[in-house]
């Protein structure tokens, strides 16, 4: 058996919490926090803006060419990571519903996948990561010593991202959201490369009920007992 990698995988659909317990757990134990979502969301900024049509993968094939994503620790503990492009910081640019549909188009493509999952992998060589995404414990990581799966109801997760929405003063369709949500789901389970599913040896945590803080203690609590 290959030796694990001292990472910590936490995968799940859109919308689910798991950028918040990612940042409170690396926070815990004192690991890098690696948003692989953030990365799939950059290349559909840098492709809407580029005007590269994402259905045709050569074309992104040409654009991933001279690619580079620089992910950086937050200004403040509760924010995001921030994300550049080509020296360019586009992390306001990149946090829509809009965004995360196109990134869900683009990630489905193969020539994004392995260009992303090499530079992944790359940033996790040096172990003491906690990754979160839709495949890091499948594809990227598949040898990392810990593995959560964290889901939620459709329904919960519209709500938490309307919340979200609400609090930055922007007008939401409940409706719409929810119709995102599931569509993005659907999505993303269906594709056929590295779908979005829960590794064989992942723990797998409803959050539907609990908070971010109950979710974090819950995973540091089995992270420090194994």
């Amino acid at each position: 058996m290959s030796e694990k990698l001292q990472i910590v995988t936490i995968d799940g659909p859109s919308g689910v919490g798991k950028s918040t317990v990612s940042r409170g757990l690396a926070d815990r134990l004192g690991f890098v926090y690696l948003d692989t979502g953030a990365m799939y969301r950059a290349v559909a900024y840098g492709c809407r803006e580029g005007g590269v049509d994402v259905e045709d993968e050569q074309a992104v094939g040409r654009f991933l060419q001279d690619l580079h994503i620089e992910l950086l620790p937050p200004k403040r503990p509760d924010d995001d990571v921030r994300v550049f492009l080509g020296g360019q910081e586009i992390s306001g640019f990149i946090r829509t519903p809009e965004m995360g549909m196109l990134a869900s188009k683009v990630s489905a493509l193969p020539v994004v996948r392995q260009k992303l999952t090499v530079m992944q992998q790359k940033m996790g060589r040096a172990g003491k990561i906690v990754a979160e995404g839709r495949d890091t414990g499948t594809v990227v990581f598949p040898q990392a010593a810990w593995k959560f799966y964290l889901d939620a109801d459709p329904e919960e997760r519209a709500r938490r991202r309307i919340n979200q929405l609400t609090l930055k003063g922007e007008r939401v369709d409940e409706q719409e959201i929810l119709a995102q949500i599931i569509k993005r789901d659907r999505d993303d389970s269906e594709r056929t490369i590295a779908p979005l599913k829960a590794a064989d040896d992942a723990v797998r945590i409803d959050a539907s009920r609990l908070s971010a803080a109950e979710v974090i203690e819950r995973m540091f609590s089995f992270i420090k007992g194994s």
